[in-house]
């Protein structure tokens, strides 16, 4: 192989995308990627029943369509189909099992130098290349917060990414904490499987259905954030109806405001509100310790869990190992440029899929950074 113009790390579908389409053009590169697996968040650590989202249209990777056969909203299995038949189109072959460790760019050189342990052999390798993308993604370490008295407790702990299904929890006293989609789809997945269910939900949130995000997504084209938010609001409450009720507060701001300032979804409604309604799922506020099987909630009240899930999202492990830049990612990994000159920092460094816009942020910012460095070569 020639040595590499670019060294990707990443091989999630902001890595794939990047690696398509430096292949496109022909620019030799690298993947390295730290898991045994492409899109390990998807093969490895997703629950069974997830979908994306959004409609196809708004997911697909760069030079690829989604087969008109797969449906509207993608389920977890096809979306793999269609990352493997990506994969194989463009002829991607990443360097697996490799954690990256350090990288920093030398001036002298003008290469990025990138040490990565290969977790088979233990040892660790270099490469170097003039320009790095890093494509780790918004998803790369499980978090759970520090909870008083969790190591305590007598039952099962486990983080979204070892779910698959409700299927064991059948008659078990569950609590979900997180009220993100993964946290609110988990929760419907539990009750549909006679889980007695509980979810904590803390912060006030949005739900919209599948169809209002849509529209919302097309009226944004032609109409300010502003009016769209304003119109989301009110198809929510018509829909939705007072949500206090239920113990959930609406935020001030609007659902398409929250997504480009804060990183903050709306919940797309795929049937839990129906099961919070009903009584079949439990809403609680923020946790506030926990006792043996016992845990203890800011309102004063305390209820026995046989298994406590984390639905608490994901930190980001790019400040531990990109040294040197001080313009692009900030301590937690995210873009510090704002959009839409996020996906370009300095000395050949770019970032891919980390804007806060889904799988078509990562494509758009796939094509800019490869077109970018052919630009540069």
């Amino acid at each position: 192989m020639q040595d590499p113009v670019a060294i990707i790390v990443g091989a999630g579908p902001s890595g794939l995308a990047t690696a398509a389409c430096l292949n496109q053009h022909s620019i030799p590169h690298i993947v390295l990627e730290r898991e045994d697996c492409f899109a390990s968040l998807w093969k490895k650590y997703s629950y069974d029943r997830l979908h994306l989202h959004l409609r196809k249209e708004f997911c697909e990777l760069p030079h690829m369509s989604f087969p008109e056969s797969f449906p509207t909203y993608v389920p977890k299995d096809q979306f793999i189909q269609y990352l493997d038949n990506y994969v194989s189109y463009f002829k991607i072959s990443p360097l697996y099992q490799r954690s990256v460790e350090f990288a920093s760019f030398d001036e002298e050189a003008e290469k990025w130098n990138v040490k990565a342990r290969n977790v088979s052999s233990g040892e660790i390798e270099e490469y170097s290349a003039r320009f790095l993308v890093v494509a780790s993604g918004e998803t790369s370490d499980p978090f759970i917060p520090e909870v008083e008295g969790l190591n305590s407790f007598t039952g099962e702990v486990l983080h979204s990414t070892n779910f698959k299904n409700g299927k064991t929890y059948s008659d078990k006293n569950v609590l979900v904490v997180g009220s993100g989609n993964s946290g609110m789809e988990i929760a419907l997945d539990l009750a549909n499987h006679g889980a007695r269910t509980s979810i904590v939900i803390r912060s006030p949130i949005h739900i919209l259905s599948r169809e209002m995000v849509y529209l919302g997504l097309n009226m944004l084209k032609y109409f300010s954030c502003g009016l769209v938010d304003k119109l989301m609001v009110l198809l929510s409450k018509l829909v939705y109806g007072d949500l206090t009720k239920y113990g959930i507060n609406r935020p001030t701001e609007g659902p398409f405001f929250m997504k480009v300032a804060y990183g903050k979804y709306p919940v797309f409604d795929v049937g839990t509100f129906n099961k919070i309604k009903s009584g079949e799922i439990q809403v609680l506020p923020a946790l506030e310790s926990i006792r043996g099987n016992e845990v203890a909630f800011e309102n004063g009240k305390s209820y026995p869990f046989d298994t406590i899930l984390f639905c608490t999202g994901f930190k980001r492990s790019t400040n531990k190992w990109l040294k040197g830049d001080d313009c692009l990612l900030n301590e937690d990994g995210i873009p510090k440029p704002g959009y839409p000159n996020h996906w370009k920092g300095k000395n050949g460094l770019y970032c891919i899929g980390l804007s806060r816009r889904g799988l078509y942020g990562a494509s758009a910012d796939a094509q800019n950074a490869v077109n970018d460095i052919k630009a540069l070569m």
